[in-house]
């Protein structure tokens, strides 16, 4: 087992003459106090939770079940940060991390838990966040695993600043910093492809950075074509099937290993219905997907890029009864309701991490689709949201996780609903 203290927290001094920070509230701890507590939870960050006396301190990187020391350098008003600086009695989930730079990138938050405890507690995470957001009891099922734990991302964008001096960092935001990156050159949940093809890129964007003024990203999308670095490219992708093609730089769900998966599921939960709708459809996954199990198909988004290519993959696939509309945030189910009728309708929508707005909620209910799968990356939006729909007509069927993030915190959950009769 690594010494966690070594690899984790190395940068962590200890000294009686250290600074403390100008704005630092002094109580209920000194800063960098060491305190020894025992952590019951895994909050939906990840990170470890423990009291002392009843005070919450909050530690990244501990584990439930386990005993620690840990340092203090911050006081809120209701709860305490602090660093680990050792496990007194390690949890018999704890593993061994395979990236070196675990707990210093901020990228992974649970490589030191193994997997099928990180599917359990995503589960418990999804349950809890129902509960405190949504006022929502409802039984979340086991969540779904990954079929690769490691190198599934096809997608990784490595920021960088610009250089000082001779050194110029390449990679994610260190742990607890919001400003400061972490070098990193290999990423084991990066797919095999994008860590042979980072190496040159990071050369290639070393040779050219005394020109730069400022910092930025970098783009490696492993696609079928190989891995594109070009932001505005046209590349291509398979899922179930369907050939997809879409802007490099734009979203595309990054784990195509599990993704067939959950746009099956998605789709299979939705059949029953004669016409599906699409919201938020981006590139037309899910309408495309879904175009064999209905007459009729209509996906409806607000980016035109996103329609264009919808258009052009329905084409590629051959497939006729499927059509895409622009729609305005304020008017999106406008032209659906002039084709659709609800009652013989099947929704499924896949909004952003901020999850519906009112406005689209509104539409939603005035509409009303027999059923409605709900594809969420942020189940703590998507709890307030199913809270919203389960007031105005709508009961849930099924909440099932999807993990499509391994070794991280990131969680993807669908609910299933239906319309009360």
């Amino acid at each position: 087992m690594i010494n966690i203290t070594t690899l984790i927290f190395a940068e962590v001094f200890y000294m009686s003459n250290i600074l403390v920070p100008k704005n630092f509230v002094p109580t209920p701890f000194s800063y960098r106090e060491i305190v020894e507590l025992d952590i019951d939870d895994l909050n939906n960050l990840g990170v470890g939770v423990g009291r002392i006396d009843g005070w919450v301190v909050m530690v990244p990187y501990a584990l439930a079940g386990e005993r620690v020391k840990a340092s203090v350098y911050k006081n809120h008003k209701n709860f305490s940060e602090a660093d680990l600086v050792e496990v007194l009695k390690p949890s018999p989930d704890r593993v061994e991390a395979k990236c070196k730079l675990f707990g210093k990138c901020g990228g992974c938050q649970y490589q030191h838990l193994s997997y099928e405890a990180q599917l359990k507690w995503k589960q418990k995470q999804v349950q809890d966040l129902m509960q405190r957001i949504g006022g929502i009891n409802f039984p979340v099922s086991p969540t779904h695993r990954s079929p690769a734990e490691y190198g599934y991302r096809s997608k990784l964008t490595p920021h960088y600043e610009r250089p000082r001096g001779s050194e110029m960092p390449i990679g994610f935001i260190m742990q607890g910093r919001r400003n400061t990156l972490v070098d990193v050159p290999y990423c084991p949940i990066a797919s095999k492809s994008i860590n042979e093809a980072l190496p040159q890129a990071r050369a290639d964007l070393l040779s050219r950075s005394a020109k730069f003024k400022r910092g930025g990203t970098i783009l490696l999308r492993d696609c079928l074509e190989g891995v594109c670095q070009d932001n505005k490219a046209i590349v291509t992708e398979r899922v179930g099937g369907i050939t997809y093609q879409f802007c490099a730089g734009e979203f595309f769900q990054n784990n195509p290993f599990i993704l067939p998966e959950l746009v099956e599921f998605a789709i299979d939960h939705a059949s029953g219905c004669k016409n599906l709708v699409d919201a938020y459809c981006g590139v037309g996954v899910f309408a495309l997907a879904g175009a064999k199990k209905f007459e009729n198909v209509a996906g409806v988004e607000i980016s035109a890029k996103a329609i264009e290519c919808a258009n052009i993959n329905a084409r590629i696939n051959n497939i006729t009864n499927c059509e895409f509309l622009i729609g305005k945030a304020e008017t999106i189910f406008e032209d659906v309701a002039k084709r659709f009728n609800g009652s013989e309708t099947s929704m499924i929508i896949d909004p952003p991490r901020a999850g519906c707005d009112t406005k689209f909620l509104e539409q939603l209910i005035a509409f009303a689709p027999k059923k409605l799968v709900y594809v969420s990356c942020g189940p703590d939006t998507q709890a307030r949201d199913l809270a919203y729909l389960t007031q105005h007509g709508y009961q849930i069927e099924l909440l099932q996780p999807f993990d499509l993030f391994p070794q991280t915190r990131h969680i993807e959950n669908v609910a299933v609903l239906k319309l009360k009769s």
